[in-house]
């Protein structure tokens, strides 16, 4: 029988579980935001200081040893960069998922169980 008690129970427990879920995310995209803003702003200076180097460098062999340096460190720098955030989307989106993992496994067990049940043996 339908108890109303344990369904607003329930129903408590799911928007609880939302807004914790909707908080820890925002959150995660708050770094996520703050982090790329703080790698876009050291790297403007590093070309600002670069192209003030390079400015004031005299002869070709210089000017191509440094900027084929320059290129050789933002590149390093911003594989580092991408894959620090790819990693904090990894466990942005795990976070997210982990309070809905049992619910969304129970529920594909009890459809499997439920469509085995139905579905005749083949003969």
């Amino acid at each position: 029988m339908f108890n109303i008690e344990d369904a607003n129970k329930k129903s408590k427990e799911v928007v609880d579980t939302a807004l914790k879920t909707y908080s820890d995310t925002t959150k995660g995209f708050q770094a996520i935001a703050a982090e790329a803003t703080e790698y876009s702003k050291k790297s403007f200076q590093d070309a600002v200081t670069h192209f003030e180097t390079l400015a004031g460098v005299k002869s070709f062999e210089a000017a191509f040893e440094l900027q084929t340096n320059y290129v050789k460190a933002y590149f390093e720098g911003f594989v580092s960069e991408t894959t620090k955030l790819s990693e904090m989307y990894a466990d942005l989106a795990k976070s997210a998922y982990k309070p809905y993992e049992a619910p969304i496994a129970a529920a594909v067990v009890k459809t499997a169980k439920s469509v085995s049940a139905t579905t005749p043996a083949a003969a």
